[in-house]
């Protein structure tokens, strides 16, 4: 296996890296924010934009049941990777490499997104709900672990002034995958079986013979997002330079990590900063997430927006997260990782009310006759004021929650003590998933109590403020190590 090494690293002469070693070179650098754009179909096509709606929508086909069955397979995503980050973390401080842990956990999600294209509905045969649901847990949870391992690596490829861009390229490289998937899966694939658009460019009918009839163009999401990460994942495990195996012994590894992992928790004084930062960052990351998942919803609800109309939607915002993602990492190193985090979130707290504001019958709350101002223009998508102003405000969500995922990684490599990188960016995955639910609980607690869309939206606003407010007494400062 091939790794490079700089004599120097990217942009700042005879300076070590975060983590006090030799930083990775440019190729190195780049390799390594190439796995977020082997990771990030999966997010895109899988998770978001095409097979759950398709799943909840069409496998089910009680689009209600469907998000239910949804909620809990991700509920127990959250458990699974509760009771185990803090441990494979802190195994994988002892074992030394993280690349092996990223290859096992590629080789594990690559066949079960294939899988998912026997996800049929069932009048057609195909997977059981059940074994579905199996294989959503199985993927999401090795997702967040992949998440876990990769981010470990950061703080020893850049040095203290460099980690901020490169966590913010990751990000946006990550973006740039969603955009080229969701570009090939509208144009070659959503489109073409439609027919809603008569656009010339587009082929007659969904690539690779895909039949519309057995909704073989919602099934194939599955397949491109295995493929994509295998071959994405190829230049990380050529290029990018990985920390030497230490040589304990597997059985040593899970003993002495659950000694420390127990040290830890013993200890925990000693990492109160970094305690309250990981709560912090718990409240606004819920926020985040359920605003993501929710976004959608919300426009299909409010706007009735199909399938395709999704996809542009995704399509229309990578590009700003792309940006958001290079913005945050250049804030970051200017000004540092709380500063960064401190603007990132409180622009997501004006971006939300802005976009629940927004409904077919109002406009920043005040009230718009629809049928009055007629259509803005004739595209099939989005042709009213307020299905514009909700995408153009998208827009500034999407730049400013992108760079709060780009600054919080950042952050974390700034604080968490070097020797335990990877136990605690275990406890950082636990942190941005094991407590998801609270999010989706508190838009659905919302929603059901108000019998309405708007406040479940906005409910994510509690979160937001919580964690911003938390924020301010976390100090950016490295913690001291267990001696």
């Amino acid at each position: 296996m091939i790794t490079a090494h700089a004599e120097k690293p990217v942009g700042a002469p005879d300076i070590l890296s975060a983590t006090g070693e030799k930083p990775a070179d440019l190729r190195g650098q780049i390799s390594w924010a190439v796995f977020e754009f082997a990771r990030s179909p999966y997010l895109s096509l899988v998770y978001i934009y095409v097979f759950a709606p398709y799943f909840a929508s069409t496998v089910v086909g009680d689009p209600l049941r469907g998000q239910e069955l949804w909620s809990v397979a991700n509920t127990l995503v959250g458990v699974c990777v509760a009771l185990l980050a803090p441990l494979l973390g802190a195994i994988c401080d002892r074992t030394g490499g993280r690349k092996p842990w990223l290859l096992g956990l590629v080789a594990i999600m690559a066949p079960a997104c294939f899988a998912l294209w026997w996800a049929m509905p069932g009048a057609q045969g195909g997977l059981p709900v059940a074994a579905i649901l199996a294989l959503i847990i199985l993927l999401a949870t090795c997702f967040q672990f992949t998440d876990m391992f990769h981010s470990a690596m950061l703080p020893s490829l850049a040095g203290p002034a460099q980690v901020g861009g490169l966590s913010g390229l990751g990000i946006s490289v990550g973006n740039a995958g969603s955009l080229v998937a969701l570009t090939i899966m509208l144009l070659g694939v959503a489109l073409p079986a439609s027919n809603v658009v008569d656009w010339t460019f587009l082929p007659d009918s969904p690539l690779f013979g895909l039949d519309p009839e057995r909704h073989e163009q919602d099934r194939i999401a599955g397949p491109v997002a295995g493929v994509w990460m295998i071959v994405f994942v190829i230049p990380l495990m050529l290029w990018t330079p990985d920390r030497p195996s230490t040589g304990v012994p597997p059985r040593r590894a899970v003993r002495e990590g659950l000694s420390q992992l127990w040290l830890t928790i013993k200890r925990a004084r000693q990492f109160a900063n970094v305690g309250l930062y990981l709560v912090a960052r718990t409240l606004y990351t819920d926020a985040k997430v359920a605003m993501i998942a929710y976004a959608g919803i919300y426009a299909a609800g409010i706007f009735a927006w199909d399938l395709g109309a999704m996809l542009i939607f995704g399509l229309i915002l990578t590009p700003f997260a792309i940006v958001g993602g290079l913005l945050g990492g250049w804030f970051d190193n200017r000004f540092g990782s709380k500063r960064a985090i401190q603007v990132s979130v409180g622009g997501t707290c004006i971006g939300l009310l802005a976009a629940v504001s927004v409904t077919p019958n109002q406009v920043f709350f005040i009230p718009y006759d629809i049928a009055a101002a007629g259509p803005v223009w004739a595209f099939p998508y989005f042709r009213t004021l307020p299905e514009i102003i909700y995408l153009t405000t998208f827009m500034l969500l999407a730049a400013t929650i992108t760079a709060a995922f780009a600054n919080s990684r950042t952050m974390m490599a700034r604080i968490a003590p070097v020797s335990m990188m990877s136990q605690f960016f275990g406890l950082y995955g636990l942190a941005g998933t094991a407590t998801a639910f609270l999010g989706h609980g508190l838009v659905a607690i919302f929603t059901s109590t108000f019998q309405s869309q708007r406040a479940g939206l906005a409910s994510t606003g509690i979160l937001l403020v919580s964690g911003l407010t938390l924020l301010y007494w976390v100090r950016e400062e490295r913690a001291a190590e267990i001696g």
